[in-house]
Order: C-alpha cells, then structure tokens, then sequence
C-alpha cells in the first residue's frame, strides 16, 4: 500500500434533525482492492437536505450519527492492495453505490442493473444498518472499482455533478427510442435534476424542452442560464385551485383532480406551441415526486409517450391509468442509477453540457456545512439571491 501523509480527517457527521456537528477523525489506511481520497468538491442533494432537516428521508430514519454527501470527486491519497487502476495524484469521481457484485447468486448485479442489488450500500442514506458514511469528510475510503478517473478538462465540481447527471443519464437510456433527435421533452421541476434533465435533452437533440415549475425566480434562472428555452409557472398559468365540496364523494374528488390535471396539461400544451388533444410530448421527466405533476404529465404525453418518474415525493399517487392505459403511455421508474459515469464524465468533457457548473449558486468550506444546510433549507441566502445548487469544498 501507498501510505498518506498523516491528516486530520474532518466531517460532518449528521446526529438527529438539524444537529450537523463538525467533528475530527483519525484517517485509516484503505482495505485491499479500495483507495483512499481526499475529497475536494461535494454538491448537496436534496436527499442529504431531507435528513438534515428531518431525520430522515422517505422511510429511511436516521438510527445513528452518519456524515451526509454523495456528490463528490476528489484525489486519490493511497491505494489498498492489489489496486492497479489507480495511483496516488490521480483525480476522481466518487460512485457512492456498492453493490454485492456476486453475479453468481444476484439477479440484478448479474444483468447489470446494479443499483437495484438488494444487498447495495449507499454513502449517506440510512437504508441500510450501519449506515455507510458519506462523503463530506476530508479522507474517505472506497472501492478502487468505483472510483472514475477524471478527464483532465473536466474540473471537480463537474466530477461531482456528474452524479445526479447520471440519474437523469438512465432516465434518458430507460425512455429509450422515445427520446431521440426532434424528440419533444417536458421536464417538471427546476431544481438541478430538473435542469440537468433539460440539458441532456438538448444535447441529444430534442427539438423542443419546457420545464414547470411553480417557483418563477427558478424558472428565470433556468432561461438565464440557457438551460431551457420555454418555461411554464403552474402556479401562475396553469388552472385555478378551486375549493372542493366538503360533501363531495370520492368519486367526484377523483373526477375533478383529473380534469384539472388535464387541463394543466392542455395549458402546457397549449404554450409550447401544441394543440391539445392531438399533440403530445414524446418523454416527459417528472423530477418534483409531487402527486399533481405525475398525473399532469400523464395527459401531457403523446400516445405511445413514455413519463419517466425521477422524483422522489408522495408516496401514495392517484393516477389517472384508464388515461395512461388507453394511450400507451408508459409509466418508468427511475432509481439512481447503473454504468452511467464514463457516459457521465464523458458528456460533461465534451462540452455538450457547456455552463453546467453554473448551477452552482453558492458553496462554502467543509466547517461550515451546518451554514450550508440552513441556506439551501431557505432557498435564498442572506441577500435574498436564489439557492440552486450548494457545493462544500473540501479541506485545503
């Protein structure tokens, strides 16, 4: 093994709801087949917010101090034995999934679709016990195999970012021949995925992108930024809210959520320049989870259409499936991701994704995460500037 010089290890480790507690570590040396990295940029998620302000995130509860972070690149510091594919200077994307890899007795590792192992361990979620530490630490260990070289154009932030692109990067190969060049996408949701959604669209050819959203500064700042080139405020331009009868059955509750539902999506429609009733949009990206997009974007999508469920919100949906079923549309779920960061690396290297970093509105040092954590739970900063993107620099 390759030793490291001796420092400190920092992380914040997340003990309960709102408690981020800065706290010092003594670094190990990496296991066989593992290197150890320094790492250098972390962009936060909004999963790493869901545990910070509540505990937990969807059904996985906190049990235990844990450090947050899952969107990182870094250096290699020391290699484990028998690691040949690295060395220590080497510049690196973290891949934060680990999977069991026994092809032998796992279906799913097997046919590749490894983010669906049921034996996989995440960096920062707490779905499994003990959790696995995340990556806002100055050293962490972690397999060789899932460490992804770095192209020397690309900067760290972009080998951080290059995790949620490879969420929406097996959306895109899950929509399969439905997203292709003149395709027509919509995207619910201006948040990064949201937009990085849009920019991959783009970049694989789409003749047409809108993004919804119900927060009109995002939207500014996605047209701004030169993500997207339509936008759709269902806050302002889709239909009214209407006050539901106390008395009504739930028949009629059920009959009124799906008309106004389609009239979002004829509104929609309507504004990208299609006609209701006939047009559609070939894949739509639903990256909010929220019950009212999933079922807008079932009537937004062409027959034959494919609505890719990316965002993870409501757990219980009432969807309109005569509608979906009777039109072919398919309904796909998404969940992380699987073989998408040399697609990823290469992507951002190419410069197809040109001012993808400029989702980064603000970032802070790895001592002030806590900080970091309240701006991003706020949405705006002190100055009232829009929160998009939070990145945590690693330790100098």
């Amino acid at each position: 093994m390759v030793s490291s010089s001796s420092i400190i290890n920092t992380a914040a480790v997340l003990h309960g709801a709102g408690d981020l507690r800065i706290q010092q570590r003594t670094p190990q040396p990496p296991q066989p087949g593992h290197a150890q990295v320094k790492v250098m940029s972390t962009t936060l998620c909004g999963s790493d917010l869901h545990y910070f302000a509540h505990g937990r995130n969807g059904t996985f509860q906190l049990q235990h101090p844990m450090c947050l972070g899952h969107e990182s690149s870094g250096v290699v510091t020391a290699v484990g034995e028998g690691v040949t594919s690295l060395r220590p200077g080497m510049r690196v994307a973290i891949e934060c999934g680990i999977p069991c890899n026994d092809t032998s007795t796992c279906a799913r590792c097997a046919e590749g679709r490894y983010n669906l192992c049921p034996s996989l361990r995440f960096c920062s979620s707490a779905k499994t016990h003990p959790h696995l530490d995340g990556t806002l630490q100055t050293l962490m260990n972690h397999p060789a195999s899932l460490l992804h070289p770095l192209p020397s154009n690309i900067s760290f932030d972009q080998g951080a970012l290059a995790e949620p692109l490879g969420v929406i990067i097996h959306a895109a190969r899950r929509a399969e021949s439905a997203l292709k060049p003149g395709a027509r996408v919509l995207v619910f949701g201006a948040g990064a995925v949201g937009l990085l959604a849009c920019m991959l669209a783009r970049a694989q050819g789409a003749s047409s992108v809108v993004c919804v959203d119900v927060n009109e500064d995002r939207l500014q700042f996605a047209k701004a930024q030169g993500f997207v080139g339509i936008t759709f405020n269902a806050a302002t331009q889709g239909p009214p809210r209407q006050s539901m009868d106390p008395n009504a059955t739930p028949a009629e509750i059920t009959l009124a959520t799906m008309d106004r539902a389609k009239n979002g999506a004829d509104r929609i429609l309507t504004s990208a320049g299609m006609k209701p009733g006939e047009d559609g949009f070939d894949v739509v990206f639903e990256c909010t989870g929220a019950e009212p997009c999933i079922q807008t974007a079932v009537y937004a999508t062409r027959l034959g259409g494919k609505v890719m469920l990316v965002g993870m919100g409501t757990p219980n949906v009432m969807l309109p499936l005569s509608a979906a079923a009777c039109r072919e549309v398919d309904l796909l779920g998404v969940f992380r991701y699987a073989n998408t960061y040399p697609a990823a690396l290469a992507l951002l290297g190419s410069g197809a994704l040109d001012g993808v970093e400029k989702m980064i509105t603000h970032r802070f040092p790895l001592s002030e995460s806590k900080r970091a954590f309240d701006v991003m739970k706020k949405g705006v900063d002190e100055d009232g500037r829009l929160v998009v993107k939070v990145c945590i620099d690693g330790e100098p």
